[in-house]
């Protein structure tokens, strides 16, 4: 039985540690902050619950496959609701669509707003039903560590329907011509981390993952699939040691003998890193052993930063949804201030998540629970008062589109953004969803799941193999766990 640290509690960390343990490991896993979870933690203050990171449950299926791999269902941690309808959108103007959980109301509302496209977004999500297959079934279960990896006939045959070397704006603009449909249907790229124009259209297959496999809700909130997988890695013997931030590693004939914290050490075997690459990488690791340079490391294409308010409200909130995007604002302006000018936005597209509309056990009663989030440019130095400016920027536009005042009912008020995700997370330039999925950036140009120069250090989470994201997260955990079957040689004693 191997002696296995697993550092980082977030997805990625659960589900690594998760899979070594069944597969035989002595497993002990170490989260540097006092509550589980990674970005997906929570937190309550008077009496509302806050979800502080992901808060969309897409691709169910994703999750279904982790529990069964276990002999559990999601079923057996909390209950499940298909949101119905998914979203509402607000555009610029009076413009407000629902999009319904119904694939046929969907194309109603397509046809009605540019005649024709209803059968343009059949084929459309046909070939996103493809990519999708072909993308969470094979591509991003493979770890990126040689190019022989990809010598598949299905995907070979298959590349030219993948479009691998399309890029989305393109392709999306071919099939349609209303700005507001190509604005939904570009939507769920705006957080992969690159524009529109610079992603690959393979990930049109997120257009399927919403439209046709569904926005969906776990009762309670989406902690409880930090709590199910927690259950399930005790079940299976895990350790799990909280407060305990990993210093540094005592390195010996190139491996890791020793990890050591502010307040204990570890013997091991084995390391895998779901704490933040850069962080391991650059201030873990003495410099002998860094797999990347500083340089290598500010060349990358970062997935955005957020800045995020949790709020509790007095009173009900009409006009709102579980999912609200406000895209009352030229969509391509606030993208160009994130992904290529790299500064602050004058008038930012931003989401507001209502939980407590669809759970009520997530507010006290007669108050609700909202969590709002604007995608913006990593690495961005807070001047004084940005929080309070921009807080009354969304606050104006809301009121607005709502019909009635809302910033004098707010009751409870927290902030979050790049410092919080630096000292929480050690998060690399405060990114909050890791590197962006561009071309350049994707399987084998991804930094490597295995160290370079130690033998038995590797890494899992959003800044390696297969992406960000809480689906490609917990599939990270069981790719990496594939390659220490494959590549981990125990030391003979």
């Amino acid at each position: 039985m191997p002696k296995t640290i697993v550092i980082g509690s977030g997805f990625a960390g659960l589900s690594a540690a998760c899979h070594l343990a069944k597969r035989g490991h002595d497993v002990t896993l170490i989260e540097k902050n006092e509550t589980l979870g990674g970005r997906a933690r929570v937190f309550e203050a008077d009496g509302f619950k806050f979800d502080m990171g992901p808060s969309w449950y897409w691709m169910p299926d994703v999750f279904e496959h982790f529990f069964a791999q276990f002999g559990k269902k999601p079923s057996d941690f909390y209950d499940l609701v298909r949101l119905d309808p998914s979203y509402r959108v607000y555009f610029e103007g009076d413009d407000a669509w629902d999009i319904s959980a119904s694939m046929e109301e969907i194309l109603a509302l397509f046809e009605k707003v540019e005649p024709g496209s209803a059968k343009a977004l059949r084929k459309f999500l046909d070939e996103g039903a493809y990519k999708y297959e072909v993308g969470i079934q094979d591509l991003v279960y493979k770890p990126g560590l040689s190019l022989g990896e990809f010598a598949d006939m299905r995907v070979i045959k298959g590349a030219l329907q993948l479009h691998l070397f399309k890029n989305i704006s393109s392709y999306i603009r071919k099939q349609f011509k209303d700005s507001r449909l190509i604005q939904l249907l570009e939507f769920p790229v705006l957080f992969l981390g690159a524009m529109p124009e610079d992603t690959p259209a393979l990930y049109s297959l997120m257009n399927y993952a919403d439209m046709v496999g569904g926005t969906w809700y776990p009762m309670g909130g989406m902690h409880k699939i930090i709590e199910g997988m927690v259950s399930v890695a005790r079940e299976l013997g895990v350790k799990i040691h909280s407060g305990e931030q990993v210093r540094s590693f005592d390195v010996v004939d190139g491996r890791i003998a020793r990890v050591r914290t502010h307040s204990g050490q570890w013997d091991c075997d084995l390391v895998v890193s779901g704490a933040d690459y850069h962080h391991t990488d650059q201030q873990i690791l003495d410099e002998p052993y860094r797999g990347y340079s500083p340089k290598y490391w500010d060349n990358r294409k970062l997935a955005p930063s957020s800045l995020i308010y949790y709020l509790g409200i007095e009173g009900e909130l009409p006009g709102l949804l579980h999912h609200n995007l406000f895209f009352d604002a030229p969509f391509h302006a606030h993208a160009h201030t994130i992904y290529k000018s790299k500064e602050w936005p004058s008038k930012p597209l931003f989401y507001v998540s209502n939980p407590s509309k669809t759970d009520p056990s997530v507010a006290p009663k007669g108050k609700e629970n909202i969590f709002i989030l604007i995608p913006v440019a990593p690495g961005l130095q807070e001047e004084e008062g940005v929080r309070e400016r921009y807080l009354d920027m969304i606050m104006d536009r809301m009121e607005a589109r709502l019909g009635y005042t809302l910033r004098d009912r707010i009751i409870y008020k927290r902030s979050y953004a790049h410092k919080e995700f630096i000292q929480d997370y050690h998060s690399f330039k405060g990114n909050a969803y890791g590197l962006a999925n561009t071309l350049d950036q994707t399987a084998i140009l991804k930094p490597k799941i295995r160290s370079k120069k130690i033998a038995n250090l590797f890494y899992t989470g959003q800044l390696t193999t297969p992406g960000p994201g809480v689906p490609p997260s917990l599939i990270s955990g069981e790719v990496v766990a594939n390659v220490i079957d494959q590549h981990f040689e125990p030391v003979a004693l």
